[in-house]
């Protein structure tokens, strides 16, 4: 198979310095607030962002070294696969946030909920629209017996580093 490079389009800015204590969801860092600085190059393709109340955004785990194919994620105590949970030790490391849209100024986007750690590397901004993000009669596996965890109070440890 061809090998993929993917370059950065922006950096993230985020009050998290370290993994440890951050909010491992975008659901539990309400009120954390960051920024997006978009490389000046590709500010054009903001045109009309601001419509949007939430962004998804890709983004590169930029601290993870190596990966797991097998690991005990945040939320459990038994090791699971790497594919079957959202743990950062993944083989191409990219993660998956949507985040509120607070302002836009210039290549820059105010953004809250953010649950990366700062300097991550931006790979893509996609808007969220409920119709197709979103789905109905959804079976989550394992998660399903911790479902009811207060997910807001959840935080990383160091697990991942």
């Amino acid at each position: 198979m061809e090998e993929i490079i993917i370059k950065p389009i922006g950096v993230i800015h985020t009050p998290h310095t370290d993994v440890k204590n951050m909010p491992i969801q975008p659901v539990a860092a309400e009120g954390i607030k960051g920024y997006i600085e978009l490389l000046p190059e590709y500010a054009a393709g903001l045109k009309d962002i601001e419509g949007f109340s939430h962004l998804t955004l890709l983004y590169h785990f930029h601290k993870i070294k190596g990966f797991e194919l097998a690991v005990v994620p945040f939320m459990d105590t038994e090791v699971r696969g790497i594919f079957s949970c959202k743990a950062p030790k993944r083989p191409n490391a990219i993660g998956l946030s949507t985040v509120k849209l607070i302002s836009i100024e210039g290549n820059i986007l105010h953004v809250e909920q953010v649950d990366m750690l700062d300097g991550t590397p931006l790979i893509d901004i996609k808007p969220f629209y409920p119709r197709y993000d979103n789905r109905e009669n959804v079976v989550i596996g394992w998660l399903e017996k911790n479902k009811n965890l207060p997910i807001e109070k959840l935080r990383s440890d160091e697990r991942f580093k």
